[in-house]
């Protein structure tokens, strides 16, 4: 990125704290919303605020501002923002900030530190956040003049936003954010350049689509990060080629379109790991090879050529080697390739007949509630402004099995680190990012727990988010690999002593009710995307229900296991 301009409000030339310098530079980038909680090493920040333009939301714990900066930025395009005290306050954001850079999610995190005097003495709350942080952001700044706040702010979100974006971290000690800077405020504006598609790898990458009899396109989350949602819909639509998408590109392409086989990996449908290990080519398209997505990796798409379009080259070749790599913009590149009409007729009708054959179903036996038939149907009846924020475990997998999604903001996942307490701060950041959404956070009774205190947040400020509460009274998915791979021996998974979470949203002021039998189903969910508020609806099922299809551990996707 280049600077392009310099802002400069009024009166700039009064002596500003370095507080007030970094609220101003906040309001200069463009921020409107942040999370945070105070203390006493960020109080000076907090005194700032007041008067600002900036909109503060008080979660209850900072890995809930975290958690939902994340979720805003996935949801706005812009980057988010988060902040916290030191000592404690600054480790509670550290969960946060990993899954933020697992998923390549832009956030600047903003930690208040003791005085620099005091750095190194084991003083109050006192805690090296930057060591702790280094191997989960960008690149991260201890501010140690005042008068730098304005270029260091405006250097922290370019460094989020540029390339394969991320979390960045600055750091404020106290006496800094007191100081008086006598001098004008300048905070540099950055625009993005518009990156050159490689086309010499371009040409390549297109004769081996070319040559291909049996190709496969495997999408990852970096198509949604490289605003490429367009060009892979017109490139899909105009090659014919069979699709998959991982956990994060869920909604790149939507769920029903003919030739999206769904969902890859572990978890993902059997339409789909057959299509990639009978493939002669994949074209990987800002995907990293996880392995949830691949299995057993020597074993992953055997007679597959690699065709990898990514924008970072430490991905490339990483896992699996490129015979071809387009390395760059994603957005570019795509909207560059072009190879041509494609003979693929026999492979395409072979990838949906299998598909088509091994669909899901939803008949399943008993008067309980199926939760992969509630989730088909309530992205179905909430429609194309439907947006999942989905915790970790069993309820996740079948969301992302079962939900329809329409463009990939519509699913919000933590995805590369499958942190449990992600659901509820997720949904209350993309109900604030998208007003007009239906946001409904998906969670499970063990990841509900662990943020339970952010339906606090929702009754303050009135975010009107709604709230599955899938109930198994158990850690579902370590149950149920206790019962596969662990002879049985269900250790630790019990949760049956869970409050009554009805009585317990009551309490927070927040609406909600019980559904336990499958003829509730339609009448609970129409209840609940009804409701003018916030609200819960807590959902009673069958511990014994397990997530299928599913990939062994150590096992090639060839290998799936399925359910009676």
């Amino acid at each position: 990125m280049t600077a392009a301009a310099l802002k400069q409000p009024d009166a700039a030339t009064a002596p500003q704290t370095g507080a007030r310098l970094l609220v101003s530079s906040l309001e200069a980038m463009g921020v409107d919303v942040l999370f945070g909680y105070p203390g006493g090493a960020i109080m000076p920040v907090y005194d700032a605020l007041t008067g600002s333009s900036l909109r503060h939301i008080l979660v209850r714990h900072e890995q809930g501002a975290a958690f939902a900066a994340d979720a805003y930025a996935r949801s706005s395009g812009k980057v988010g923002v988060c902040m916290a005290t030191s000592g404690p306050g600054a480790t509670n954001l550290i969960t946060g900030i990993a899954n933020a850079m697992m998923d390549s999610v832009p956030m600047v995190c903003i930690t208040g530190n003791v005085a620099t005097g005091l750095m190194g003495t084991d003083s109050f709350q006192e805690i090296d956040i930057l060591g702790c942080t280094l191997p989960i952001v960008k690149h991260s700044w201890i501010v140690r003049d005042a008068a730098d706040i304005p270029s260091v702010v405006a250097e922290a979100f370019r460094v989020a936003k540029e390339g394969r974006p991320g979390p960045v971290l600055i750091d404020l000690p106290k006496d800094i954010q007191f100081a008086e800077v006598a001098q004008p405020f300048a905070a540099p504006i950055f625009n993005d350049p518009v990156e050159a598609a490689d086309h010499a790898a371009i040409r390549e990458a297109e004769a081996a689509i070319r040559a291909a009899e049996r190709p496969v396109l495997y999408v990852g989350g970096g198509v949604k990060i490289a605003g490429a949602v367009d060009e892979l819909r017109a490139f899909f639509g105009r090659t014919g080629i069979p699709a998959v998408a991982t956990l994060n590109a869920l909604g790149t392409i939507p769920t029903g379109a003919h030739g999206f086989l769904g969902m890859i990996g572990m978890h993902g449908t059997r339409a789909a790991n057959e299509a990639v290990q009978e493939a002669d080519l994949l074209v990987v398209l800002g995907a990293r090879f996880d392995d949830r997505a691949t299995g057993k990796l020597a074993e992953f798409a055997p007679h597959a050529r690699i065709v990898h379009y990514d924008i970072d080259p430490a991905e490339i070749s990483k896992l699996r080697e490129a015979t071809v790599a387009v390395v760059g913009d994603l957005k570019a590149s795509l909207a560059a390739t072009d190879p041509g009409p494609l003979a693929i007729d026999p492979w395409i009708m072979r990838c949906m007949a299998r598909a088509q054959r091994h669909a899901a179903r939803y008949d399943a036996p008993g008067d309980g509630v199926y939760a992969p038939a509630l989730l088909k149907e309530l992205s179905e009846r909430a429609g194309d402004d439907f947006v999942a924020a989905c915790d970790v475990g069993q309820h996740q997998m079948w969301a992302a099995q079962h939900c329809r999604f329409s463009r990939p903001e519509a699913h919000l996942t933590s995805g590369g680190l499958g942190a449990m307490g992600f659901g509820l701060p997720a949904g209350l950041g993309a109900k604030l990012a998208r007003p007009d959404a239906q946001v409904v956070t998906i969670a499970g009774d063990g990841g509900f727990m662990m943020n339970i205190q952010e339906l606090a947040t929702l009754r303050r400020y009135g975010i009107n988010l709604k709230i599955v509460l899938l109930d198994n009274a158990s850690l579902g998915l370590v149950r149920q690999w206790q019962s596969l791979f662990f002879n049985e021996n269900y250790s630790e998974v019990d949760l049956s002593d869970n409050p009554d979470f009805v009585a317990v949203a009551q309490a927070f002021g927040v609406e909600a009710f019980r559904i336990s039998r499958r003829e509730e189903v339609s009448a609970g969910i129409q209840r609940l995307l009804d409701a003018p508020g916030p609200c819960l609806a807590h959902v009673v099922i069958d511990p014994r229900e397990n997530v299928w299809p599913l990939v062994p551990p150590g096992k090639s996707n060839a290998e799936m296991m399925e359910g009676a």
